[in-house]
């Protein structure tokens, strides 16, 4: 059982849907409509990744996956990546905001288990292995 308490995953799970919502509304509307640097191929693809690794943060979550926690760490890189490659572009503030808002719930979501905090056990994968079903 987790520890963590289900208002901060309820949190997260809402910052990644918005993060998800966010990048995938801007990217297929305002960035293929403002062409340039918006559908550059890295920064149009890294919108894309980041709507898909958010909208699977909250898949796992909303699951009960007892790996959200490495999910929700690798959500927080993508967004953080995008966040800055949106702010460099330009005129993409909400998309800005959103991917920073999810990046923070995410870190949370993954040093729960870093600490060790969902299951009171000891850190890294041999404590995450425990958990898994085999």
């Amino acid at each position: 059982m987790q520890t963590m308490t289900s208002s901060a995953m309820q949190h997260c799970i809402d910052d990644c849907l918005h993060c998800y919502r966010t990048c995938l509304q801007t990217a297929m509307n305002h960035c293929l409509e403002a062409g340039g640097r918006h559908t550059e191929p890295e920064h149009f693809r890294l919108m894309m990744h980041c709507a898909e690794i958010c909208r699977t943060s909250a898949e796992f979550m909303l699951g009960s996956s007892p790996l959200h926690a490495p999910v929700c760490a690798a959500c927080a890189e993508v967004c953080h990546a995008c966040a800055q490659s949106c702010e460099q572009i330009g005129e993409m503030d909400e998309c800005v905001q959103a991917c920073r808002a999810c990046m923070e719930s995410c870190r949370q979501m993954a040093e729960g288990l870093e600490a060790g905090n969902f299951t009171g056990q000891e850190r890294g994968m041999g404590a995450l292995q425990d958990r898994l079903p085999m």
